[in-house]
């Protein structure tokens, strides 16, 4: 009498169940990894702007003239490719030329809850959707249509 020692069809597609789990809980944590390190650099290289335009307008006593391509000729940007969001960002002077703002566009409500969370230290306030940040406040759409302005002074 021959003994055969094989696996069972349910425990084949056992093994490929758990597999497929397992292959789908690595590829979430490998996007939202990929996500926070995208909203990492743009958190850093929109500091760098912040501090980059002081440093080219303090001469001239305020922030009037202030653009994206201003910025790319003068230097001050490697590019106009925008940090986060939508290609139509800008950076822009107040009325008065004292203080600036950088304003990203079609950001999803992930990006958008991101900047939320707390005030960076380099801007005096943040405006989402219209409304200045506040603490406990959500104005975040649920569809990437959000619109974030940093503003410096």
């Amino acid at each position: 009498m021959r003994q055969e020692s094989g696996r069972s069809l349910i425990e084949i597609v056992g093994v490929i169940a758990i597999g497929t789990i397992m292959a789908g809980a690595a590829i979430g944590m490998y996007r939202m990894m990929r996500e926070n390190n995208a909203r990492t650099i743009a958190t850093s290289q929109l500091e760098q702007i912040a501090g980059d335009v002081k440093l080219l307008m303090e001469m001239r006593g305020d922030y009037s003239g202030l653009s994206v391509d201003y910025l790319v000729k003068a230097g001050a940007l490697k590019s106009d490719k925008s940090p986060l969001g939508g290609e139509q960002w800008s950076v822009i002077s107040s009325a008065d030329g004292e203080s600036f703002s950088i304003n990203l566009t079609e950001l999803t409500q992930g990006e958008c809850a991101y900047f939320s969370t707390a005030k960076p230290n380099w801007a005096t306030s943040i405006v989402i959707n219209g409304y200045e940040l506040h603490a406990g406040s959500d104005n975040c759409f649920s569809t990437p249509t959000n619109q974030i302005s940093f503003i410096v002074e």
